[in-house]
Order: C-alpha cells, then sequence, then structure tokens
C-alpha cells in the first residue's frame, strides 16, 4: 500500500514576529491561471456597481442668508474661507470647516453680482446693481467701528451677447466675440491660460481659445435650461455649471456631455457654483438661500485612508479603467437617476435638434446644389468676431 503525504515547511510560513509580513507564496505563470480575465472582469464589475451604490455627493450646507444667493467666491490661499454674496445685497463670511458664519453686513443696495477676492487674500471685492464695485477687508472692522469699504469705483455693464477681451495696457477692448444668446459667466481655465469656458443662456457651455475665437473648442450639452454660473477645477481637466434646471453638472474639458449631474428636491434654480481649491468639493448657491457643499468624486470616501484601503481603491480604479469600453461596464458607469422633468427635458431637446436636421437634410436635397451650405455645430453659434 503506498500513502502519499503532503509535508511543508513552517519557516515558509510562520512569521518570526507580529511585526513581519505574512508570507504570500504567488505562482504568477499565465498557464497556471487560465481564468485570470474573466475574475479581473467581476472585479471590475463589482467596482463599478459599488461605485454607484456608494455615490452620495451631498455633504452639508450653510444656511442664513435672507434672500437667494446670487454669487460666492474662495479665498485663494484659505480653503475654509468663503464669501457669498445675496439678491438683497447682504454679504456673508463662513468658515466651512465649522460650517459657521464669521460676519454679515450690507455691502450694496440691491443684487450682488460678483465677488471675488484679490490675490494675496487680505481683501475681497463685490459688484452689485447700485454701479459700484467695492473693497472689503477680509477682517472684520474693531470693536466701535462700522463697516465701510476701502475704495469705491463707478462702472457701467452691458448685455449685448458679447465676450469682451480687454488688455490693461490699452483704453479699448482687444478683442469681441458676438454669441447667438448672452454669456452668463466665464471662467479661465488655470493650467492653460489661452482658454476659458463661457455659460450661456441656450443651455450650453463654450470653450475657446483666445488665438481663434471664430468658433468655440467645445461646446458642452446637456443642460435643460439656461447655464448661470461656471467654474473651472484647480487642475484645469474639469469643470462644474450650475443652471436654471436646478441642477450641477460636472464636465471633462476635452468632452462634450457631463460626467456627473448634482441635484436635490429642495434645491431651486441654481444662481453660482465654486470648486474648491483642494479639488475635493464643490459648493453651490441657490434661490432657496443655501449654500451647499457636495463632493467632487461622488462616490470617494472621505477622510484619512489606511494603507491597505489606498492599495484597494487604486487597484479598483485600475480596473475600472481597464475594462472601460466593456458595454455592461459601460452602461452601469454613465447611468444616472434623473428628475422626471430632465428626462423629458432632454428628451424634447432631442426630437427637436433632430427634426431640424431632417428639415435641413430636407432643404439640402431639394435645392439647387451648393445653395444650403452645410453648417457646423461650432459655426452656427458664432455671429461675429470683431479686433
Amino acid at each position: 500500500m503506498k500513502v502519499k503525504v503532503i509535508s511543508r515547511n513552517p519557516d515558509d510560513y510562520i512569521r518570526e514576529t507580529k511585526r513581519d509580513l505574512h508570507k504570500v507564496h504567488r505562482n504568477y505563470d499565465p498557464n497556471l491561471h487560465p481564468f485570470e480575465a474573466p475574475r479581473e472582469y467581476i472585479r471590475a464589475l463589482n467596482a463599478t456597481k459599488l461605485e454607484r451604490v456608494f455615490a452620495k455627493p451631498f455633504v452639508g450646507n450653510l444656511d442664513g442668508h435672507r434672500d437667494g444667493v446670487s454669487c460666492l467666491g474662495k479665498h485663494p490661499e484659505r480653503l475654509s474661507w468663503l464669501v457669498s454674496g445675496s439678491y438683497d445685497g447682504e454679504v456673508r463670511t463662513w468658515d466651512l470647516a465649522q460650517r459657521r458664519n464669521l460676519r454679515s453686513f450690507q455691502a450694496h443696495n440691491g443684487y450682488v453680482r460678483g465677488v471675488t477676492f484679490v490675490p494675496s487674500g487680505q481683501q475681497f471685492v463685490t459688484v452689485g446693481d447700485d454701479k459700484t464695485i467695492k473693497f472689503w477687508n477680509m477682517e472684520g472692522p474693531m470693536w466701535g467701528e462700522e463697516e465701510e469699504p476701502t475704495n469705491t469705483i463707478l462702472t457701467a455693464c452691458a448685455s449685448d451677447r458679447s465676450i469682451i477681451l480687454y488688455d490693461t495696457r490699452e483704453i479699448g477692448p482687444v478683442r469681441k466675440v458676438i454669441l447667438k444668446l448672452r454669456s452668463n459667466k466665464l471662467c479661465w481655465n488655470p493650467m492653460e491660460a489661452f482658454i476659458f469656458t463661457c455659460a450661456n443662456e441656450d443651455y450650453n457651455l463654450y470653450t475657446f481659445d483666445t488665438r481663434n475665437l471664430k468658433q468655440p473648442l467645445t461646446i458642452h450639452m446637456d443642460h435643460i435650461s439656461a447655464v448661470t454660473d461656471v467654474d473651472y477645477s484647480p487642475t484645469g481637466k474639469e469643470f462644474v455649471s450650475g443652471s436654471y434646471d436646478k441642477t450641477i453638472r460636472i464636465y471633462e474639458t476635452h468632452k462634450g456631455h457631463s460626467r456627473d449631474i448634482y441635484y436635490t428636491k429642495r434645491m431651486q434654480r441654481l444662481t453660482c457654483v465654486l470648486w474648491s481649491l483642494d479639488n475635493k468639493y464643490i459648493l453651490s448657491g441657490s434661490d432657496e438661500m443655501n449654500i451647499r457643499l457636495w463632493k467632487a468624486r461622488a462616490s470617494e470616501k472621505l477622510g484619512v485612508l489606511k494603507p491597505r484601503e489606498k492599495t484597494a481603491l487604486n487597484y479598483s480604479e485600475a480596473l475600472k479603467e481597464k475594462f472601460a469600453s466593456h458595454p455592461q461596464i459601460r452602461r452601469i458607469a454613465r447611468h444616472r437617476q434623473v428628475p422626471k422633468m430632465i428626462y423629458n427635458g432632454q428628451k424634447e431637446l432631442r426630437t427637436l435638434k433632430e427634426k431640424k436636421k431632417i428639415r435641413e437634410a430636407n432643404r439640402r436635397a431639394h435645392s439647387k446644389p451648393g445653395s444650403v451650405p452645410y453648417v457646423s455645430e461650432r459655426l452656427k453659434h458664432v455671429i461675429a468676431e470683431e479686433h
């Protein structure tokens, strides 16, 4: 009788001390692992599903304004400092870490149109409907002193559907582009000084290169109402937009459709959005007097991660990237639950565009050859460029 015995040396798998790593033997010979690709595909599928399960972008909100929030400004050096303006002319400064209001004062008579910090961060500038630009100190007044601006300049604004580029060394405008509808906000790419994106009333955003303003580089679609604000991420690879359709959308700079959409049932029309300087959060202000804080990546885990968690997350990201083009994984990664109003609005806009294309094709087919030229989508929205 022949007996086979499995024997092993304990030194091969037992640690000498508790601080040593476990000895794990791996044989990476592909002939011994015929199901490696299917196994990795299942892991990528599960990682994509878990990403959608844990996609909860809303973090918190700041309330205190007595009217709708009209604009937001982020501090150039301190991540936790924020300034907001409202429709009633009030300006408030906030501490995001503690979620509390630091100070509030009446800055303008009427609508606060915009607020931004000077590069040093010691002062911020507000623009109001009372035709004034005011400079304010970030530190509040001393005991017994009144809140007063440090400087005041008269200005005039026009909304003639144009985007005007000025050189501070010259008197008049350098370049001027006229679009079909008015642009509400313009934001420069922080990594490419000649690229900017504007939010337009025709439901789209347009990315332009200042060296060629005859046509936009990219047209960013998906909103179903006027786009009110836009802001770039610190990396310059993405930007966030807010719209009157009560949604926030995140776009990649070189793609025409959004990668994510944020909304809540209580959030009304968006008036302003900001991307934080640490590239982790998005701030939004809306008509119902709330400032909301969102995660820039909906499923990202906040807080300090352990080394094993980091390794597991990096492995999952690598698998998702490897199998990103697979139909099942692509479908799950792209799927978003949207309100019925947004779904029906997108369906209606899609139908209108298709019918317009059919009309143009019929006109071209039944007209003299060359009399109805084909105009690309990028050229349709720019009316004129002036030097």
